[in-house]
């Protein structure tokens, strides 16, 4: 089932770029908001991943037996929502790199930066405001998904970057996985998947099963991500390998860590992951103390944890087959990436 939702993803990836592209194309005549705002911003969304949440998003509204065309817009929004979010992240965490390239307020600076990720926030709601093929009261809905959505996002946000300021990593477990379910699950999963059963017409028990199986899957997302750029490989070490130990991130892996580790091997962490460092072999070292802690193991098992809850939300609501299948080969692919 995971290689069918991956095919699912590349047949219909070069359709979903294509209807993105056309909120940032054809926008203006001013040769300088063309500089200065949508080239910036165009170029940023094209450098994408495999575009899942738009996708589950309009699979939703297909497995509750919608036309997931009119899925389009709000998935649009979601993708736009994750645009101006990743900007924003990168002048936060100082980023230098996303998805290989450098950051947009490296290549334009901070303040047109901050400007094109506001621009992409502003698409969320108008893209689902300016649908002539959605009523009203489809639109309010939708629009209050997607303001608890930023809500949560924001919220988990707020908790990252406030223990980045205060030097905070006296966290639990259960810390780091509700910074991670505002920060990420709601948007990469749950929110995507109910809007897409709104517009569907689905139930009420179809969008709420399809608002869990979202809630877990994007969590093992966000957990496997994290794994992904310590110990990937091919597809990781061509993005920002190994960034979350010199950024200090409080991962799942980290967290476990400095819970579990020795006296010793815990205050070695602790100055690994505060010292900002790019040495390959200071890199490594943190890794081994992973490792040798169990916490990669630790997150792996967790977050294949995760996929069991979230198939299992899915058992007894009645679904399209073929969506179905498609949906439970998606919380595999989420934590299987690794292989």
């Amino acid at each position: 089932m995971q290689s069918s939702f991956t095919e699912f993803l590349s047949a219909h990836l070069n359709e979903i770029n294509a209807y993105l592209d056309t909120y940032f194309r054809h926008q203006t005549d001013s040769a300088d908001i063309e500089r200065y705002l949508y080239a910036p911003l165009g170029h940023y969304s094209a450098n994408a991943g495999k575009r899942h949440r738009p996708l589950i998003c309009m699979l939703a509204c297909r497995a509750v037996g919608g036309d997931w065309n009119r899925a389009a817009t709000c998935a649009a929004a979601i993708e736009h929502f994750q645009t101006g979010a990743l900007i924003h992240d990168d002048i936060a965490d100082n980023g230098q790199l996303r998805r290989g390239e450098p950051c947009l307020h490296i290549t334009e600076g901070e303040g047109i930066a901050i400007n094109c990720g506001d621009y992409a926030l502003m698409l969320v709601s108008a893209a689902v405001a300016n649908d002539p093929d959605l009523d009203a009261p489809l639109k309010v809905r939708l629009i209050q998904e997607l303001t608890s959505m930023t809500a949560r996002t924001i919220e988990g946000q707020a908790l990252d970057l406030g223990w980045v300021r205060d030097g905070r990593f006296d966290l639990s477990i259960e810390d780091y996985l509700a910074m991670a379910t505002h920060k990420t699950a709601f948007y990469s999963g749950a929110t995507p998947l109910a809007c897409g059963a709104i517009i569907g017409g689905g139930s009420e028990e179809q969008i709420s099963a399809l608002r869990t199986f979202g809630l877990h899957t994007g969590l093992a997302f966000q957990i496997q991500d994290d794994l992904l750029n310590l110990v990937g490989k091919k597809e990781a070490r061509n993005k920002d390998f190994r960034c979350d130990i010199t950024e200090g991130k409080r991962t799942l892996v980290a967290v476990h860590a400095l819970n579990y580790a020795d006296d010793a091997s815990h205050d070695e962490l602790m100055d690994i992951l505060t010292s900002g460092t790019t040495d390959p072999d200071r890199l490594d070292r943190a890794v081994q103390i992973f490792e040798r802690t169990g916490a990669i193991a630790y997150a792996h098992s967790y977050s294949l944890d995760l996929t069991a809850h979230a198939k299992a939300a899915l058992e007894s609501v009645e679904l399209d087959p073929q969506c179905k299948d498609l949906l439970l080969g998606m919380a595999d692919f989420f934590v299987e990436r690794l292989n």
